[in-house]
């Protein structure tokens, strides 16, 4: 099915407005995945022939490999993702107030490259209607968790960002399984400002206050809050969101967001303003993953995402410290059948490797002091 993709679906989507073919690809999945005939057809096409189980953050998945923010920002396609076989999915970016995000076009491909360019500016409905969506899914009785990447409103204040995150995790918290705070994307101004010292402890802060108030409620426990940063981080900047990460006992760290660099600056998608995924954020993605792992001498669970087309990229993010994967620009290059090579093809690797489980193979190639 992945050859089919390659010489039919691409070329058709090629030709389409990228944003346009997106919700196209959505929809259809939305569709097929709710009938049990052409759900049964999914998961016989798609779905992963193994497991390749692993435990983060309290949860267990059933291998590591997920779709990333902004792949379903309304948190419509829940059952499609678990119909192909992820291990995990991920809603969003969400955020407070309902926002329809920059003026379009706002999404580019580069098709040689695999490459994306894209400045959404968080456009979603805003966390009240997010929540009524989750809610509506209950009844489906879900197989594989939930993630929620949170954003701040472009209407609220960098001062009044905290409650802004904080107000979005409270609505979701009931029906989300782990929360990621966005402070990296490119697309909304000055966000990437909240990823330093006062600011992002002050987030931090906030949603860990409003998750024990959630789960006080409840009566469950704290859920996961992971936070995810930008690939055009130096490295003495990482260390410090790595500091404060650690000292505000934050549950891991998602590198990377888009990058804001370009493979050149002659071919007409990369003179678009956005941030950048894709096959050229592979190398810089997995070196980030790499310093975050020797940093924090592997004690801090990270989640690569960032050009991963195939299980080569997969295992290198895997053996440089990233425990769990995402992609998204890997789906709109590869179609839904990337699922299936990806964990297979990590199957087969650990099989001719030294290592008897995945578990041994994260940040094995990381010299710890």
């Amino acid at each position: 099915m992945g050859r089919v993709f390659r010489f039919i679906s691409r070329p058709l989507l090629a030709v389409q407005d990228s944003e346009k073919a997106h919700g196209r690809s959505l929809l259809m999945l939305r569709i097929l995945s709710s009938n049990p005939l052409t759900r049964f057809v999914l998961r016989t096409l798609y779905k992963p022939t193994h497991s390749l189980p692993i435990k983060r953050f309290g949860i267990d998945f059933e291998h590591p490999f997920g779709i990333a923010a902004g792949m379903d920002k309304r948190a419509e396609a829940l059952r499609g993702w678990e119909s192909i076989g992820l291990g995990f999915s991920e809603i969003g970016g969400v955020t407070m107030l309902e926002q329809e995000g920059n003026p379009k076009p706002r999404m580019f491909r580069h098709g040689r490259d695999k490459a994306l360019v894209n400045r959404m500016g968080f456009n979603n409905p805003g966390s009240e209607k997010i929540a009524l969506q989750l809610k509506k899914a209950r009844k489906h009785n879900r197989k594989i968790p939930v993630w929620a990447n949170l954003g701040k409103s472009k209407l609220t204040p960098l001062s009044e960002a905290k409650d802004d995150y904080a107000t979005t995790l409270r609505r979701l918290w009931r029906d989300v399984d782990l929360f990621v705070i966005n402070v990296s994307s490119p697309n909304t101004p000055g966000l990437r400002d909240l990823q330093h010292g006062e600011f992002l402890r002050s987030i931090i802060h906030e949603c860990m206050s409003e998750n024990q108030k959630s789960a006080d409620m409840y009566g469950g426990e704290t859920k996961p809050i992971l936070i995810k940063i930008a690939p055009d981080l130096s490295h003495s900047e990482l260390e410090q969101i790595i500091d404060v990460a650690l000292v505000e006992n934050i549950d891991g760290i998602v590198a990377t967001n888009t990058t804001l660099h370009r493979p050149n600056d002659v071919d007409k998608v990369y003179k678009e303003s956005g941030g950048c995924s894709g096959l050229p954020l592979t190398l810089r993605s997995t070196e980030l993953i790499h310093h975050i792992y020797k940093c924090t001498n592997g004690k801090l669970p990270i989640v690569g995402v960032g050009g991963i087309m195939s299980s080569d990229d997969a295992w290198e993010k895997i053996i440089n410290g990233a425990s769990l994967l995402q992609a998204y620009a890997g789906f709109v290059f590869e179609g839904p059948s990337l699922t299936k090579e990806i964990v297979n093809g990590l199957r087969r690797k650990l099989r001719d490797s030294d290592f008897k489980t995945l578990e041994e193979a994260i940040g094995s190639s990381v010299q710890l002091a």
